[in-house]
């Protein structure tokens, strides 16, 4: 079993920034796909940004040019830097990690609030 332990959420304005964080228990591999997603009030989890590999990056449309997805392997780190932030962006917002033998492991979640 590989353990994601999110952080760094919490409660900004409306145009501020947060950083968050997810640490795994063990060395994360550059073949192995890490990503954000969140999760809404009465809506469904959905992408908000992904490396499927160390030097590859998606991100969904709503958060593109606001939000940077990163990673450290050596640290076993994958980093989302959220600018500009919006009300609509308030969520939980969870790590996932698909290891090389097509494991999935998903983070406990770490709540964002955005105020305007």
């Amino acid at each position: 079993q590989v353990q994601l332990a999110e952080s760094g959420g919490g409660l900004v304005q409306a145009g501020g920034s947060l950083r968050l964080s997810c640490a795994a228990s063990r060395r994360i591999f550059s073949s192995e796909s890490m990503g954000w997603y969140r999760q809404a009030p009465g809506k469904q989890r959905e992408l908000v940004a992904n490396m499927p590999t160390s030097d590859s990056t998606v991100y969904a449309d709503s958060v593109k040019g606001r939000f940077t997805i990163s990673r450290d392997n050596a640290k076993n780190t994958v980093y989302l830097q959220m600018n500009s932030l919006r009300p609509e962006d308030t969520a939980v917002y969870y790590c996932r990690l698909v290891s090389m033998y097509s494991m999935e492991y998903w983070g406990k979640g770490t709540l964002v609030t955005v105020s305007s």
